[in-house]
Parts: structure tokens; sequence; C-alpha cells
């Protein structure tokens, strides 16, 4: 596609009447530039350079480095203005502040953490996290510096972000501009309503940076930390799991495992040394119903299909099978079988290659959205869950020249169905429909090629013709 752009662009600069009212001609051997009846100068081929330099700023990824400065400098005024000039909404920043202030004071007894909205219902990493906001904020009273504290870390999820996309070089440039400045609900998660999301995801994108740098045990420790801020971050969980056994083993994988469980142990021993089962029900409560009324994803149903257990069976039905189709199919692209996974890597019979930055991303963050396309319900700050891996997801296939508008136009439509409130019928059904779409083309576009066909040489020699003999 770039080489399209230039060749589109190395026709702006022909010869041909300026706007001055003199014709610009290049010189035989001097620079492109030829002095008019005004004794000014124009050069087209300089235009031509400019058009090309611009149109390839937007498409080329190499060029994400130069667009992400910008768009940071300028993200950084937007949540300014923001803050300044758009109401902040109450939502769950004094539950959580009631949450954390009651261990604050000394209750270790999990179930009796609670605040305005319920009960504390969030592993232990959220209570250190918001413990240490609950004392840079006053005890929660400063509301604003709480709000330019979450700026700070859109800036810093950003900058990781960004840092994927460039070690990716697959997305063009010019989609960031969709992905920061053009996502009202994105900014007003973080900095309108304080949600704990967003200091998950920002933890995650760090852990997979870590992955990036072959930096296996501390990035499974950051990934552990992120879990015990939000459990959402356990959709990752069977795609890394997949990444482990393929660059140690079974043997290999299991230091790595025991790193993130070990910290899980160790950030609610207060809580498990008090009472145990109440932790373990209360912060990994993976049954817990959620309230139809704040569904984004589901509004199309009935209130009694959406909280049936027949449902939540059969969504998890859904997702454990896509998840094993991409396992199989997508993730795994060895001849043998994934069983071998298990085996230690210089068993196997055919040596895996080293893990590259395209596929630690791919298994990653599709792990995530089958996750995310199978949940039981999305409320609106859910949205930060799969958000920044959207661009990735759209173009991290062979994308033509025609087929970037529809992937922008879909991008658009999803940043609509989220934006909707309250969700209605339509804008579940338009965000499914999207979300289809999306797994569509991951699995096409990330298909195997076929093996080119060898003809088999003919066993019958061919008869000579009558000038041989």
């Amino acid at each position: 596609m770039a080489e399209a752009v230039r060749g589109q662009g190395d026709g702006g600069g022909g010869a041909g009447e300026t706007p001055g009212g003199f014709r610009a001609a290049p010189r035989p051997g001097g620079s492109g530039w030829k002095r008019g009846p005004g004794g000014g100068r124009e050069g087209g081929g300089m235009a031509a350079v400019l058009r090309r330099g611009r149109r390839a700023a937007l498409l080329e990824p190499r060029y994400t480095p130069l667009v992400a400065a910008c768009l940071c400098l300028a993200e950084g005024g937007v949540n300014l203005w923001v803050i300044r000039r758009v109401p902040y909404t109450e939502i769950d920043w004094k539950a959580y502040m009631a949450e954390v202030e009651g261990f604050a004071n000394g209750t270790r007894d999990y179930t009796q953490l609670r605040g305005d909205t319920g009960p504390l219902v969030y592993p232990a990493g959220f209570v250190y996290v918001f413990l240490g906001l609950y004392y840079a904020t006053g005890r929660g009273a400063d509301v604003r510096l709480a709000q330019y504290i979450f700026a700070g870390l859109y800036l810093l999820n950003l900058l990781l972000v960004f840092r994927i996309y460039c070690r990716t070089n697959k997305v063009p440039p010019y989609v960031f501009f969709f992905m920061c400045c053009a996502s009202y609900r994105i900014h007003s998660i973080f900095v309108l309503r304080l949600f704990n999301d967003p200091v998950a995801m920002a933890i995650l994108f760090l852990a997979v940076n870590l992955f990036l740098e072959e930096r296996w045990s501390w990035g499974c420790l950051l990934f552990s930390l992120a879990v015990s801020v939000k459990m959402n971050i356990l959709l990752f969980a069977p795609g890394l799991l997949f990444l482990l056994l393929k660059r140690f083993g079974l043997l290999g994988c299991i230091p790595k495992l025991c790193i993130c469980a070990l910290l899980q142990v160790v950030l609610g021993l207060p809580f498990l040394l008090v009472n145990p089962v109440g932790y373990l029900s209360r912060s990994f409560d993976l049954g817990r119903q959620f309230q139809f009324k704040w569904t984004v994803n589901w509004r199309f149903l009935p209130e009694e299909v959406f909280q049936s257990r027949a449902f939540h069976v059969l969504l998890l039905l859904a997702h454990l099978a896509g998840l094993g189709l991409f396992a199989l199919h997508r993730w795994h692209r060895s001849s043998e079988s994934i069983l071998s996974l298990l085996k230690d890597p210089a068993d196997r019979k055919h040596p895996s290659p080293p893990l590259s930055v395209n596929k630690i991303v791919f298994v990653l963050f599709s792990s995530n959205f089958l996750g995310v396309c199978c949940s039981r319900s999305l409320h609106y700050q859910f949205y930060v869950w799969y958000f920044h891996t959207l661009p990735y997801l759209l173009w991290c296939t062979p994308t033509a020249k025609l087929a970037h508008m529809p992937k922008v136009l879909l991008l658009g439509v999803i940043e609509l169905c989220w934006n909707t409130y309250p969700s209605t019928v339509c804008s579940s059904l338009s965000l499914h429909i999207c979300h289809g779409l999306v797994l569509l083309q991951l699995w096409y576009g990330t298909a195997p090629l076929p093996a080119p066909h060898v003809p088999q040489p003919s066993k019958k020699p061919a008869p000579l013709s009558k000038k041989a003999q």
C-alpha cells in the first residue's frame, strides 16, 4: 500500500501552470526550479516530496513513533480540558474510598469491607492501589487531584500501548487518531469516572511490554498484579498459558505460574489469615450476577434469559470452543500435535522458532477479545478492556487499499454502540455484529497459506517424437 501511495505522489510534481501565472519546468541538470517573470521560485518537485511525506506519515507504520509523540502531547491538553470543563460524575469513587477506609481502620475480614454500592468484590491488589489513592487525595476528599492522577495514568497507559504498536509495525499511524482523541467514552472512564479498570489495564500493558522483551518472570509478576486489581485480566490468561508452553514447555512453565500464584497469596495474606473462605468467595466470585439495566451487549434479550444459568453455561461453552479453535488452528502453526507444547522445546521433533513480537501480541489480544465477545455482561467501563487492542486486531491481517475504510467504519460503529446510553436493542445487536466481523477477519485473515502444489512426475516415459527417433 505504501508503494501505491508513493506511486500516486510521484505524479504530483510534473511541470504545469502554477497559480503565479508562469510555467515551472526543471532545467536540464538543474535543481528542478525555474524563475518566473515576477522573480519568485516555485518547486513542483518539492511539493510532490511534501505530499509523499505527509501520506507516508499517515500510512506507513514506521512513522508510528513520530505520530505517537504528537498524539501524547495532544492528549495531555485534551485530558486537562476534559477535567476542567466537563463535570465529574460520581459513580464508584466514594464506594472505593469507603471500602479501603475499612482496611485502613484495621478491618481484615474481607466480608466486612463495604461501600455505598455494596460489598467489596475485587482482589487484594485493588485495596492496596486505592489505599494509596485514599491517602494521596486526603482520604478521598480531593477528587480533582484524583482526576489529575488518572490523567497521568491515561498518558502512561497510552505510552505503553504505543510502545507495543511500535514493536508490531502493523497498524498505519492515521488509525491512532481514532484511538486517542476520538473516543469520548475512554476519556470519561479514566478522568471522569475513576474506575479501577484502567489501573488493571495499564499494569497489563506493562506486562505485555515485558513479554516482548523476553522478561517472562517479571511479566508474569505484573500480570498477576493486574489480576489482583480486577479479574477481567484473566481473559488474557489462556493466551499467556499457550505462550508459556510454547516458549518453555510444561516443566519450564511451572515456575512462571508459581510466580503468579505466589503473588496472589502474598497480597491476600492479611485477609487469608482472618477469613480465607470469605476472601476467596468475595474477591474471586466468578458466578456473580450482573444487573440487566447496565448491560451494553445483551439488551435485546429478555431479562429472565439474561439472568438464566443455562445462558451463562452456553456462553462459557462458546468461549471454550472459540479458544480451542484459535489455539488449534491459528495460534499453533506447527505440523506437530498441540500436545508437543508440553515437551521441552529442545526435545520437540521440529524445534520451535523464537516467539515473534506479533505472535505474542496476536495470541494475547485475540484471547482477550474472545472472552469479551462471550462475556455475560459488558458495562460501560468495560470498554477499556479491549479498546486499545482493536486497531491491532483489525490491522494485523493483510489489508488491501480499499479495505481501510470498512475497518475505520467498524471502529466508529463500535464507539457509537458504547456511547449509546442507555443501551438499546439496536446498539447491542450492532455491537455483536461488529464483534462477529472482527472475529471473521481474524479467522480468515490469519489462515495459513495453502501448500504449493507440486505435480507428481509421470511413471510412464513420454513417447519419443519422430525427429528424436
